[in-house]
């Protein structure tokens, strides 16, 4: 299996990475957003808006928050 940063042979130790670097490089990559799983923004599904309702008039968020 070929690393999928520079192609080089992978290493079982950081596999299916060829070294620390390219694992890091890759988790990099997924840390500053590069990597997107495309679909609808979550501030637009109607089953967030409906779970904000929900916590209003009751339920383990309604407590009031400690100072």
């Amino acid at each position: 299996m070929a690393c999928p940063i520079c192609t080089k042979a992978s290493v079982p130790q950081y596999r299916p990475f060829c070294s620390r670097r390219c694992a890091d490089i890759d988790l990099g990559r997924w840390l500053r957003g590069t990597y997107v799983i495309p679909g609808q923004p979550l501030d637009d599904l109607a089953s967030d808006r409906e779970g904000d309702e929900k916590n209003r008039d009751g339920g383990l968020d309604s407590r009031g928050k400690r100072p």
